[in-house]
């Protein structure tokens, strides 16, 4: 039975009861007894019934909100009997019930679910009163980390471990902070943050706190043998074209000894190859120096340099081991009077890293061919850009290049095209690449 119709049924009574009153009173006027008593039973009657089809919804209703503020949403209300306007009101009393034990489910599947992931963790976490001390909620990593059984009072620290309670409970951590506590036989370093929140009338604070000794340590490990094995990999990539160029250089000697009649000596050549292996030897001495506190670099080497003899000096350097992979190596220039302020050492680190990579992308390819060129934009950037038609750098991996460590290869150390970056970020410019498989790539310093 919907509302209209309870409200037409009370609309409908109410008539009936003015018009039997009506009428009782037209019959006592006239001094007709007879029909005024039966019209005054009547009335009666129907007064009772309008009371009684008012007062069962009450009744209803009166009996749910009773169920709701104790929160009995597990009765269940009868649809199948009683009258149609009250099997129609409990229908709706039961849909009630239906959806608010629905939410209740849900709420206490999510507040398992996130109590287990709480628990799960290993860093611990802690919400107490702070009136009465009594712990609203605590995991198992938060009594391992201060080595303290389960309590339900923090005045059980208290009265066991005064000093840990007052660095701990007492002392406010607004922002995280990293402190050393002492345990029964070692010192920890913890970092601990905590905030307070208001939950109707009474006041809580949770405080979290993590083990940060163990993470500590084996960051260090790792970051030494990284370091060792970026250092190795960097002085490499230096030290394979100084030696090929050396070897050049003395087998061109050689001959010379050996051959003085039939093999010319180029002074000139040799003077240049030996510069070259100097500039190089200073530059990776300075390169290892740079990168050992590279974070903390704040000034550079900063000269003016002529791009034509920074190329010149590259292509005496890299020409002849790139040559023997067969692999064609060009250098251009757009003008010779191109200039930059730079520290030439840290570029020619650059430089070879980015031709070293893509000798690296080259290596399976027929016709190989690395191109080197400077030009400079309508804007008066100066772009030095570094070709190649190798076999491209994968999409899935392309923008994570730059990051400290990554790498596609077996045998690389991740660092090479991250410390590229930093170094033009030094020079306050920008690297930029574009790639694709089996194509080739192209490497842009913006400067």
């Amino acid at each position: 039975m919907s509302y209209k119709t309870y409200i037409f049924n009370l609309f409908f009574r109410i008539l009936l009861i003015v018009g039997l009153i009506l009428t009782f009173i037209y019959f006592i006027y006239n001094d007709k007894t007879a029909y005024s008593t039966i019209i005054g039973i009547a009335t009666l009657y129907v007064l009772i019934n309008t009371y009684t089809f008012v007062k069962r919804r009450f009744v209803a209703m009166d009996d749910f909100f009773e169920a709701v503020k104790y929160r009995d949403f597990s009765r269940w209300f009868p649809e199948d009997r009683g009258p149609k306007d009250i099997r129609f009101l409990y229908t709706g009393f039961n849909e009630i019930n239906r959806t608010i034990k629905e939410i209740n489910s849900q709420n206490q599947a999510q507040y398992v679910y996130l109590q287990k992931i709480l628990e799960m963790v290993d860093i611990g976490i802690i919400a107490y009163n702070l009136d009465s001390g009594d712990v609203l909620w605590s995991n198992d990593s938060f009594g391992e980390i201060l080595d303290v059984p389960s309590f339900k009072n923090i005045r059980f620290v208290e009265n066991r471990k005064p000093e840990l309670f007052n660095t701990i409970f007492e002392t406010y951590h607004r922002e995280p902070d990293s402190i050393s506590i002492a345990l029964q036989n070692e010192s920890i370093k913890i970092l601990i943050s905590d905030t307070v929140f208001q939950v109707e009338e009474d006041a809580f604070k949770l405080i979290v706190i993590q083990n940060i000794d163990d993470t500590l340590n084996k960051n260090e490990s790792e970051s030494w043998k990284k370091l060792l094995s970026v250092m190795t990999h960097e002085i490499m990539n230096s030290i394979t074209p100084i030696s090929s160029l050396a070897d050049t250089l003395q087998k061109n000697l050689q001959l010379a000894i050996e051959k003085p009649n039939e093999t010319q000596l180029e002074l000139e050549d040799l003077n240049a190859g030996v510069k070259t292996i100097k500039n190089r030897s200073e530059g990776l001495l300075k390169f290892a120096k740079t990168y050992r506190s590279l974070s903390k670099v704040t000034h550079l080497n900063l000269q003016r340099v002529k791009i034509v003899d920074l190329f010149n000096n590259i292509q005496r350097l890299m020409e002849p081991s790139i040559k023997a992979k067969n692999i064609d190596i060009e250098f251009n220039i757009t003008s010779p009077k191109l200039e930059l302020d730079i520290d030439a050492h840290l570029i020619e680190q650059v430089l070879i890293n980015l031709i070293l990579n893509a000798v690296d992308a080259c290596k399976t390819k027929d016709n190989a061919v690395i191109k080197v060129l400077a030009t400079q934009n309508p804007n008066r950037d100066i772009v030095i850009k570094v070709f190649d038609n190798g076999s491209g750098i994968p999409k899935d991996i392309l923008e994570n290049i730059f990051v400290p460590f990554f790498t596609s290869k077996t045998t690389g150390s991740g660092i090479g095209l991250s410390l590229c970056k930093q170094i033009m970020l030094l020079h306050k410019g920008r690297i930029i690449v574009k790639s694709v498989e089996e194509e080739g790539s192209v490497f842009s310093l913006v400067f």
